[in-house]
């Protein structure tokens, strides 16, 4: 198959979207499909990129929205360019966003006949502190929106019953597909994370909790402090690594307890061996749908300790792989102890890294490719791209 995959965000911006978006390119691409994804420009772009054509975009838009610094609005090619972009031939587009790559995808599918997918990623009433537009009307105006564009499309995806659940609250009555991202199994095994401790100078078997994301106000990170510092007042030896970047880092920093180093943002790369020099992952957001950061946690074999939240229900198997508490400091420092004990630990881990192999990255593109062959035919294709 020839895929045409329409992000807004991609690779080397560091969020899920682009990373689930670089993974089922490769994915598919190992399966012997050509992938072509259309991306925005980004600063820190290599030179050259094989099945990526980067679009212009305004960094001046990404501000005035509040986007991430990493986060590039795309703008909409003119005549020309989309004349010159490899659009003929896709047999199926798929798309992670309703706004301008999305509608950037309904209008190449006219063009070239090819259907479309949409994976809903992204709860946007979470983000609405972000821009200028006050939250009921930004609730107004994005709600009908979203609604419509499932409408239009010839598969919904979602990678978790979170995104389900908004889609049915938005308006949208169709077939939604739960989804989950991927995950390279194969980046995990065998990493071993004490290099990761003597860099930040944890002792081995000094116990060790991460923290994974980015740092902003939707996540919660008051609360994961507060939860941490609770539980540290029973196991004072307890250390806490905070891996991301984003506004409220400052703040938090300032405030942290005793125990806790903030990293800043690590190349994917280094993410496995980070992961795997912790013993428990803590997360007090209730925002996500389906985060990577919780998947791959799992195939580092570190167990979840959560707040409750639909992607939270997803994920874990309470006393397997993690467990599910309360967003409050003290329901979490619970759940963090419970974790941490040594009658626990061992086998929760051992059973964390067996619950990821369901995200493998061959299983879920095979899954990807399925999806895309159950609608290829359902448009007819025309021949010009004027």
């Amino acid at each position: 198959m020839r895929i045409g995959i329409v992000t807004a965000t991609y690779s080397p911006s560091r969020n899920g979207v682009a990373t689930s978006t670089a993974l089922y390119a490769r994915g598919l691409r190992e399966r012997g499909h050509e992938v072509r994804i259309f991306a925005p420009r980004h600063p820190l772009m290599p030179p050259a990129e094989d099945g990526v054509y980067r679009l212009n975009t305004s960094f001046a838009g990404a501000r005035a929205l509040g986007a991430p610094p990493d986060y590039p609005v795309m703008l909409a090619p003119g005549p020309l360019l989309t004349s010159r972009l490899p659009l003929r031939d896709l047999d199926v587009l798929h798309t992670m966003h309703p706004f301008l790559a999305g509608q950037l995808a309904l209008r190449w599918a006219r063009i070239t006949g090819a259907p479309v997918v949409y994976t809903a990623h992204t709860q946007y009433d979470e983000y609405l502190h972000y821009t200028p537009v006050p939250p009921r009307l930004g609730r107004a105006i994005i709600r009908p929106h979203i609604s419509a564009f499932a409408r239009r499309v010839q598969a919904v995806l979602a990678p978790g019953q979170a995104m389900v659940d908004m889609l049915r609250e938005y308006g949208y009555a169709g077939r939604v597909d739960v989804f989950p991202n991927p995950v390279d199994l194969s980046a995990f095994q065998g990493v071993d994370g004490s290099a990761v401790r003597a860099q930040y100078h944890i002792p081995q078997g000094v116990p060790l909790v991460v923290s994974l994301g980015r740092l902003a106000p939707e996540k919660n990170l008051d609360t994961l402090l507060r939860a941490y510092g609770v539980a540290r007042a029973s196991r004072p030896e307890l250390r806490l690594l905070v891996i991301g970047d984003g506004p409220s880092r400052a703040a938090l920093q300032a405030s942290a307890p005793e125990g806790v180093t903030f990293t800043g943002p690590l190349p994917y790369a280094q993410i496995p061996a980070a992961l795997s020099a912790a013993d428990v992952f803590l997360t007090a957001s209730t925002s996500e749908v389906l985060p990577m950061s919780m998947i791959e946690a799992l195939a580092a074999g570190v167990p979840l300790v959560a707040a409750r939240s639909p992607a939270a229900l997803d994920l874990i198997q309470e006393d397997v792989n993690g467990t599910v508490r309360d967003a409050t400091p003290q329901a979490l420092a619970d759940g963090l102890l419970a974790a941490l004990h040594p009658g626990t630990l061992p086998l929760w881990q051992a059973q964390a890294r067996a619950s990821a192999a369901a995200y493998d990255l061959g299983t879920r593109a095979a899954a990807l490719e399925a999806v895309y062959r159950g609608v290829i035919g359902t448009k007819t294709r025309r021949r010009s791209l004027t």
